[in-house]
């Protein structure tokens, strides 16, 4: 701890002593964020920073509004080797007039909000002391966390996985390019670089094509291929799945094959790329939030929404739940609480989110009984960062359509009508089905089934805090956000 410079006044140095050691003990929770194929992780990361520092939140956070005098703010984050999130930029783009969504982030940034509220004990509440929690909130890429379950793993059994999952159903379109390759391709051959550099190109272009067409396939990786970053062009990213026959051969034969090259670059890519990220950032997490476009899956049917339980059961793999003790915080760092969200609920009328949430708990359940298992909280939430529309009912005849209201973005098409993002339009999107179980059923869960439309940010209005003025102009419209909220840190408040 770096100790404050002394002042020839003793009152005022005194009063930075007690401010520096105050900073020392405050406890910090380190809250993960990651989200799955354009889930929304910025707008989160927002509405949550705004709602509790500088908006009326709807509906309340009644875990903070209950306690008097308590406030939250922004302070410089303590890790000045990883970027900022731009909440500020972010912010102002949703509260453009005409507002709209920020670009993604694509890489790591992170940001420290401190809430800090009235002692509650009678010795330090007498001499009007507070209480203060840092929350630091870890932004990163969900092909990152997918990446994590490549350690441990050796080049044969992922190229064993990748292939089978390169030769499933619903692939073949995308991955037909890499798999002839692979076909006419000497992998146990003498060493040829081109071969690494032309079949890692082709695969890249294959789970990209998949990703972008199906949001289901999110997990398909390595994640640094999507995302490279500061790796593009590195032999780092210059590999690809073998088959089993080739690493066979590649091993009986002598002097270095094309095989090997891929084999050592897979396991340079755990050594340089994945095992950073998990002992600089992610092995320091105490909460994790995972957002998911589950919408978009169910869009697909019930072929593109077990592809989306498959890939969530491998998000699994990159976790290390436990309750964190004195004992287990002394041998190993632990989440101890996840929350799996399904945004965008928005797009759905108010009676479909209680169904939302029982198909995202069944696409985790697998993952949930192991995290269960191993002592960590887990919960399934409806959730929407920013709601951008309203429920409407529109009845027909004797029948009751339950239906959303909102200015659709420019582009947008249902039925025959195209939208230019100025006018809003209702839009009935289809009621889940009340068995969570009749989603996962490709006959009874069809692409027909929905009519999610994406939407425009609602125009935000804000008084700056005055009083007298109208409060319902200064309000951060959501959903679930509050839950998610008290889920991670109700046990931190008093």
């Amino acid at each position: 701890m770096k100790l404050p410079t002394l002042s020839s006044d003793p009152v005022a140095a005194l009063s930075r002593i007690g401010m520096a050691v105050g900073d020392y003990l405050t406890p910090t929770i380190r809250l993960g964020v990651t989200g799955l194929s354009r889930s929304g992780k910025t707008v989160f990361i927002t509405g949550l920073v705004r709602s509790l520092s500088g908006a009326c939140p709807q509906p309340p956070f009644k875990n903070v509004d209950r306690i008097a005098g308590f406030r939250a703010y922004l302070e410089p984050q303590p890790d000045d080797d990883i970027p900022r999130f731009a909440y500020e930029e972010h912010l102002a783009a949703l509260s453009s007039d005409p507002p709209v969504w920020p670009e993604s982030t694509r890489k790591i940034s992170q940001l420290r909000l401190t809430l800090e509220w009235p002692a509650q004990d009678a010795i330090r509440g007498a001499f009007g002391l507070t209480q203060r929690l840092h929350i630091d909130i870890v932004d990163y890429p969900g092909e990152w966390l997918i990446d994590l379950g490549l350690l441990g793993r050796s080049f044969e059994e992922w190229s064993a996985e990748a292939l089978f999952t390169a030769e499933s159903r619903g692939l073949e379109l995308y991955a037909k390019d890499f798999l002839a390759f692979l076909a006419r391709s000497d992998i146990a051959g003498p060493l040829d670089e081109q071969v690494a550099i032309e079949g890692a190109k082709i695969y890249t272009d294959y789970i990209s094509r998949a990703r972008r067409a199906d949001s289901s396939r999110a997990a398909l990786g390595p994640g640094r291929f999507l995302l490279p970053g500061d790796l593009e062009g590195s032999p780092q990213l210059t590999f690809f799945p073998a088959r089993k026959a080739a690493v066979e051969a590649t091993t009986a034969r002598r002097g270095p094959t094309t095989g090997d090259l891929l084999a050592r670059r897979f396991e340079k890519y755990k050594q340089n790329v994945v095992q950073p990220f998990f002992e600089k950032h992610f092995s320091r997490l105490d909460r994790q939030i995972v957002l998911i476009d589950t919408l978009s899956a169910l869009n697909g049917g019930g072929e593109a929404l077990a592809n989306l339980e498959q890939g969530l059961d491998g998000v699994m793999r990159a976790f290390r739940p436990g309750a964190n003790s004195w004992l287990s915080f002394l041998l190993a760092r632990r989440i101890d609480r996840i929350v799996f969200a399904a945004t965008k609920a928005d797009h759905i009328h108010h009676t479909s989110h209680d169904r939302l949430e029982a198909i995202l708990e069944k696409a985790v359940s697998r993952a949930s009984q192991r995290a269960s298992s191993a002592g960590a909280g887990l919960r399934c939430i409806a959730l929407a960062a920013l709601r951008a529309t309203e429920d409407v009912d529109r009845r027909a005849g004797d029948s009751t359509y339950h239906c959303i209201r909102g200015v659709p973005i420019a582009g947008e098409k249902v039925d025959s009508r195209l939208f230019d993002g100025t006018r809003a339009a209702v839009v009935f999107p289809g009621d889940l089905p009340a068995d969570p179980l009749d989603a996962f059923e490709p006959s009874k869960a069809t692409p027909e089934s929905y009519r999610f439309v994406r939407f425009r940010p609602p125009l935000l209005k804000d008084n700056g805090g005055e009083a007298g003025k109208d409060d319902s102009r200064n309000i951060w419209p959501h959903i679930g956000l509050q839950r998610a909220f008290a889920f991670l840190f109700e046990d931190q408040l008093p």
